[in-house]
């Protein structure tokens, strides 16, 4: 497998799954394999897919039977395999319901991938003979994976993903996660932050560190001592280059007064908190198996504000949870109220097979589904335009990342991760740069650079971004 291929992956769902493929091109480049945008020419094509979320499964079955079309119509060969977290539910099922795989592979052994897709070459094309690996393997698969170059770095562009946490010990009875992930498993810190010295050597300025359940890193450091989450930010944020540390996704257990004070005394770590709360009715929340109540979401949320006060919440919601009623519901819009987010994303209630909430009885009719998720996504879309509304005449920085729609345009983030569309050459990309918002829209910002790494000092500016949270009461 020397010779020269071309690779295609597609990514269902998470930022870890962004993450995984990114590593899975890494480990194949060293096989002879060059990414395509296409998976037309591809020699080889993996789905890497998700299964958090109702008929996940059946959309990785309906791309594989296309798949399968557009290579009889060619006249051509592909190799095809699935990961992620479909092929760890599924296994040999997919073999068994999909012709022309050739590869099933979990989530925790993507690593093996060359010798794997050599077996299954060797095997030949026939359905039966495809290969299934879901175990749970002993060894580290970091401990494996080889170093993206930095040329591959560099086209990824200013900013990167890296996991430092796999796996879920908290068992929500709506989740998959614990079952397609496995128990909770933190990377040491001495690999973490070796990988992220090499991104920033090769142009990275802004890392999200990401983790099922990202606020319970429990990581060994040099020493052998266990390291939280707030020490590896710590540790990160001094890493030349590096300008800004994000993380994602959180639960409200695990947010501790550690945690809390790096947001106060980091600059570098984004104001910017993404804490699913999923429901604000107690009684949901204890039949979720959430091990938090709607009192201690207050809590965390007003302590937050207190250490950084120009912080902005995203959050996660379900709706129609078995069991839940109107007054449950009434609840979940009263948190959402008191609380106020810049940005949430909102769903309605999904079976997964295996989880304890799938057999619960009192399932909620699918219209009243419908009919809480439309009332919930119209407050929270209210709360997201008067947020970005409130940005406007401000002044903050951006990370230039790529180009706009139109020549001479770039397009940042925000501290808030809203994209931000401004007039900058091309050379900008990857500089940080102070931005006066002058025009919101549903989608993006736009505004004019008053200074910045690429263009010269700046002038003072105001540090406190004020214009949330105002509802909140104690």
């Amino acid at each position: 497998m020397s010779d020269t291929r071309k690779l295609y992956v597609r990514s269902f769902g998470c930022q870890m799954n962004v993450y995984d493929a990114q590593r899975m091109t890494d480990t194949l480049a060293k096989e002879g394999y060059v990414e395509t945008d296409s998976p037309d020419d591809a020699d080889l094509v993996i789905l890497n897919t998700c299964h958090i979320r109702e008929k996940a499964a059946e959309k990785v079955y309906s791309e594989l039977g296309r798949l399968k079309k557009a290579q009889e119509e060619a006249g051509r060969r592909q190799m095809v395999a699935v990961a992620g977290c479909v092929a760890q539910a599924e296994g040999g099922e997919i073999l068994k319901r999909a012709r022309g795989v050739d590869l099933v592979v979990g989530p925790q052994s993507y690593h093996k991938l060359p010798e794997l897709l050599a077996d299954a070459a060797r095997r030949g094309h026939n359905r039966r003979a495809g290969i299934v690996e879901t175990e749970f393997p002993v060894e580290d698969k970091f401990d494996f994976l080889p170093p993206p170059t930095p040329a591959a770095i560099a086209k990824r562009g200013p900013t990167a993903f890296v996991t430092v946490q796999e796996g879920c010990d908290k068992f929500c009875t709506f989740c998959v996660v614990p079952y397609t992930r496995g128990a909770e498993v933190s990377r040491p810190l001495p690999k973490i932050l070796d990988e992220v010295i090499r991104l920033a050597e090769a142009g990275v300025r802004e890392v999200t560190l990401i983790g099922q359940n990202v606020n319970a890193y429990h990581g060994a450091d040099a020493a052998g001592r266990t390291a939280n989450l707030p020490e590896l930010v710590r540790r990160i944020a001094e890493v030349p280059g590096i300008a800004r540390v994000r993380y994602t996704t959180s639960h409200p257990r695990d947010m501790d007064d550690e945690l809390i004070a790096a947001h106060r005394e980091l600059p570098a770590l984004m104001p910017y908190l993404h804490l699913p709360v999923q429901s604000g009715s107690n009684r949901v929340l204890a039949a979720m198996n959430r091990k938090h109540d709607r009192e201690l979401f207050f809590d965390i949320v007003a302590r937050v504000r207190a250490a950084r006060p120009d912080i902005a919440f995203s959050s996660d919601f379900i709706v129609g949870f078995p069991g839940e009623t109107e007054a449950d519901f009434a609840d979940t819009m009263d948190l959402v109220e008191r609380v106020g987010f810049a940005s949430a994303f909102s769903f309605k209630y999904s079976s997964r097979p295996g989880t304890p909430a799938a057999g619960m009885g009192e399932q909620v009719p699918e219209a009243a589904k419908s009919e809480r998720i439309h009332a919930l996504q119209a407050l929270l879309d209210r709360q997201k335009a008067a947020f970005d509304a409130a940005c406007r005449g401000r002044r903050f920085d951006i990370l230039l990342e790529k180009p706009g729609r139109f020549p001479g345009q770039l397009i940042g983030r925000s501290p808030y991760l809203q994209s931000v569309v401004v007039e900058a050459p091309l050379e900008a990309i990857g500089t940080l740069a102070e931005v006066e918002v002058r025009e919101v829209s549903t989608k993006s910002l736009s505004g004019d650079i008053c200074g910045g790494e690429f263009f010269g000092e700046r002038p003072a500016r105001e540090s406190r971004f004020i214009g949330q949270g105002e509802k909140l009461e104690a």
